[in-house]
């Protein structure tokens, strides 16, 4: 049984932006849809991003869609071969099958880009414990 999800203009609106964060995310590198929808702003949650994915089309060979995951390093898409392309470019995986975020999750634009093209860069993470994750427990 397929389900049809209908997309709002209201959504829509995001996806050229989302594409275009999205084309600078590094070969051998990974985002999450949290970060991507941090990164265009202005509304965008992380529900949109999946969906500007999954609705690429023939976009996809020109967007690097594998390297959008889940906020817990795993894969959401079913049947496109995600993990073969990530694994191709170097990513690796533990034994439970999330990407190993600590070592392959992208930083995000530089400050120039994002003030260039009018996003927001990503906070800095810390490397600690200690880091507060209550925002990205949205995404």
């Amino acid at each position: 049984m397929s389900t049809t999800v209908t997309i709002t203009m209201q959504e829509r609106r995001f996806f050229e932006r989302i594409y275009q964060v999205v084309e600078q995310v590094p070969h051998g590198q990974v985002s999450t849809y949290g970060d991507i929808a941090i990164i265009v702003g202005g509304g965008c949650d992380a529900r949109i991003v999946g969906l500007a994915m999954g609705d690429l089309g023939p976009r996809a060979a020109k967007v690097p869609w594998q390297r959008i995951i889940n906020r817990s390093g795993g894969i959401s898409t079913q049947g496109y071969n995600q993990r073969e392309l990530l694994v191709a470019e170097g990513v690796e995986f533990d034994e439970k099958g999330k990407v190993y975020l600590d070592r392959f999750r992208w930083a995000g634009p530089s400050p120039e880009w994002a003030a260039k093209h009018g996003f927001t860069p990503l906070p800095a993470r810390s490397s600690g414990k200690d880091e507060d994750k209550s925002q990205m427990r949205l995404f």
